[in-house]
This record gives C-alpha cells, structure tokens and sequence, in this order.
C-alpha cells in the first residue's frame, strides 16, 4: 500500500483554505464580490429590459411585480441599469487598482533597495500627489482631461500610485536588510534578480490587502467623479451618475431612482472591505494556523 505525501504547495494551499473557511469576514466579502461578477456575465440573463432603451410611457413607476425597482425618468428599468452598470464600477475597481499598484509598487521598490538620491526623487514625487485630497485632486484630472469613463479610471489611478509607492518603499527597506537578501548578493544575483525574486514575494502580501481595500475607495471616488458629471456619460448606467439623474425626482417622491443605486455602491464597497479586512487577518504572520 502506497501513501501519498502532499507537495509544500499542496500544504501551503491548504493551510490558505482552511484560514479563508474560517474567517466568515473574508467569505461574506468573496460572497458579495461573486455575486457582482456573476450579475456581470449573467446580465443579459438576469433582466429582459434594455438598461438605455427611453420608454416614455412607463417613466417614474414605483418598484413593482413588472419593475422591482422601479423606472427612472426615463421610463428605463432601474433594477437592469444597476444590474449593467455593475460591469462599469467593476472595470473602474479593477482598472484603477491594477494601474496604480503596477505603477507605484516597482517605483516604490526602485526607491526603498537603491537609497540615495533615486529615493529622494521618487518619494518627493510620491509626496507632492498626496500633498491635495484626494477628491479634489481626482476632480481637477477629470476636469483637465475631460468627463469620461476612461479619463475617470485614469484620475482615480493617478492618486493611488503614491499609496502603493510608499507602501512598497517601507516594505523594501525592511526587506532589503534580511539575511537571503544579503545571501543573494554574496551569489552574485543581479539586482533585478534580487528585486524580483528574493524581495517582491515578501511584499505581495502587504500590497494585495491594500489593493482590495483599494478598490473599494475606487468605486466610491469614481462614483463621486460621476455623481458630478466627470465620470461616464449619460446613458451609460454607471451608479454614480444614476444617483446624479435621479436626484432631481426624489423631490417628486421618487426615492428609488437614487436609493438603490446608493445600495448598489454600499454593497460592493462593503464587499472589497470585508474582502481587504479578511486577508489582512489571514496574512498576518501572528494569526494560528
């Protein structure tokens, strides 16, 4: 009789599931975001109405049996815009996320492992985005760029660099002093060699947990940019911009036109933060196996 001995990966992912199974914060949040993406794929599925088609006839109708949500202004089904623009919010999370971590961590890391004057230079630079607030900073890009969903996505990602950049710069510094850090180089390791393999593995972590709380503050700083009209353009069902056209009828009493698009960002950015808060719990090194 032959035994099988599960390869270090093997363990390693184990270990990882049984920590994901058991923090209920990390699989409320998984759950939320998976329901986001499948209303994603299953969007033309999940609702017969045309999130743009103008239906003059049926405008502002209370949510009911034919309309759960009710209609807009417009006559269009509120419920189809929430369930269509959650590809819009989901591309600005991910978009956002992606472009400013790809940005500010290797500059973060370039700053932190080399010292000197590179340092000085790419953390002054760090420091003068985060000089303005962030809204405020998000709001002059948009408006200098122009109101789009692409130029929206670049704003946002503009003012995450200098997070990721400074998270990544202090990791590095701490990095850089280790034992198989000082080895690597005594075996001739090239410094992109050194970055790459033997001080990036160790600061993934930190960055991840900062990513999925990032693209929470995303969505709500892109909403913000659509709210005000710097965002997607109309007809397109981006929630911001929808709680921007309803806000003028709920002085008529139609409430739903901006409430459940409000719900819908609530919900996914309680998503990304419980999603962020769990990994934070299940890499802390001080956490029980």
């Amino acid at each position: 009789m032959t035994t099988t001995t599960a390869t270090p990966t093997q363990t390693s992912r184990r270990r990882l599931w049984r920590k994901v199974s058991r923090n209920r914060l990390t699989l409320l949040g998984l759950f939320i975001i998976g329901v986001m993406v499948l209303a994603v794929v299953l969007a033309p599925w999940l609702t017969p109405y045309d999130p743009v088609q103008v239906e003059v006839a049926s405008k502002l109708q209370p949510p009911s049996a034919q309309h759960w949500m009710g209609t807009d202004q417009y006559g269009r089904d509120v419920l189809a815009r929430i369930i269509y623009g959650t590809r819009y919010d989901l591309l600005i999370a991910v978009s956002a996320v992606a472009f400013a971590a790809g940005v500010g961590t290797p500059l973060g890391m370039i700053a932190g492992y080399f010292g000197g004057r590179t340092e000085g230079v790419i953390m002054r630079c760090m420091d003068l985005l985060l000089v303005f607030p962030d809204i405020l900073l998000a709001i002059t890009l948009a408006a200098v760029l122009g109101p789009s969903l692409s130029n929206a996505i670049l704003a946002v990602s503009i003012i995450g660099i200098a997070g990721y950049a400074r998270l990544a710069h202090s990791s590095t510094l701490t990095a850089r002093e280790l034992m198989y850090v000082e080895a690597a180089r005594a075996v001739g390791m090239s410094t992109p060699q050194i970055i790459r393999k033997a001080i990036l593995p160790n600061i993934v972590s930190p960055i991840m947990i900062r990513a999925t709380l990032g693209m929470g503050f995303a969505v709500l700083l892109a909403a913000s940019l659509g709210f005000i009209g710097l965002g997607a353009q109309p007809p397109t069902p981006e929630w911001g911009a929808m709680i921007n056209e309803g806000r003028t009828q709920i002085i008529s009493g139609a409430w739903w036109t901006s409430v459940f698009p409000g719900l819908a960002i609530v919900l996914l950015v309680t998503g990304f933060n419980l999603l962020g808060d769990g990994l934070r719990d299940i890499f802390d090194p001080r956490a029980a196996y």
